[in-house]
This record gives C-alpha cells, structure tokens and sequence, in this order.
C-alpha cells in the first residue's frame, strides 16, 4: 500500500532541509530524521492540496538491494505500517525513513519493530498505556 498524496513527502528542497537540518534517530537498520514542516519548501502543487499534520518519505537505496522489486516491497512495506501507527506531534511535520544496508536481509517484522522504535524515540508514538 502506498502513502496517500496528502502525505507524501516530494520536491528537492524538503529533502535538502531533512539531510541538513533534520533530526536523527539512529537504528541498527535504518535512520529516522525528522523535522518541522516549512510549506514554503514544498512544490507549488503540493502546497494547495489538503493540509497534512504529517508528510513522510521512505528511502531505499540501491546498496539495500540491487533489485527494484525488493526496495520496492520494503517502501510499500514501510508505508503501511506508517499509516497503521499514524504518527502525532504537535506541529506538522515532516519525516524520511533511509533504510540501511543490514535492512535488506532483515525479517519484516524485525524492521517493522525497529520503525515503531523510532518513532517512539523521536516522540511520535506513545507507549501503550501510557498517556498521549
């Protein structure tokens, strides 16, 4: 399943800003940065659809797996399980996801784990239980 148009992180500029200025969360199997939205830096196009409290882009690169067909699995993977979590935050925000080498021979639900974890340290997911 694929992220819905609403959240789909798109255009140079917002990826330029998460790689400078985004905040890390460090995995053994992938990274989460995460950032503060700026509307201004998204495309024209994007900046009138219906407002998001979250955009997200997922990264496979060809060093996780020179086939297509498995980076793109593991995106469509990830995306799901992004939209099963919903993230929260107070302001919108953005997020990329940059999977690791190791990501490829790793079981889903072990990446699907180490997501989750991320998300809770970079404070967007609650413990279950545990006041929002």
């Amino acid at each position: 399943m694929s992220l819905p148009q609403r959240h789909r992180l798109r255009g140079k500029r917002p990826f330029d800003r998460l790689y400078r200025q985004g905040r890390r969360h460090h995995g053994e199997l992938m990274v989460l940065r995460l950032l503060q939205a700026q509307a201004e830096l998204l495309p024209p196009s994007d900046r009138n659809r219906s407002p998001s409290p979250w955009r997200c882009a997922v990264v496979v690169s060809g060093k996780v797996s020179k086939r297509s067909v498995r980076r793109n699995r593991l995106r469509r993977l990830l995306h799901a399980h992004l939209l099963r979590q919903v993230p929260t935050g107070t302001h919108p925000f953005w997020l990329l996801l940059s999977l690791k080498p190791e990501a490829a021979a790793t079981a889903e639900p072990r990446l699907l784990e180490e997501c989750t974890h991320l998300l809770r340290k970079a404070g967007l997911l609650h413990e279950p239980g545990s006041p929002p």
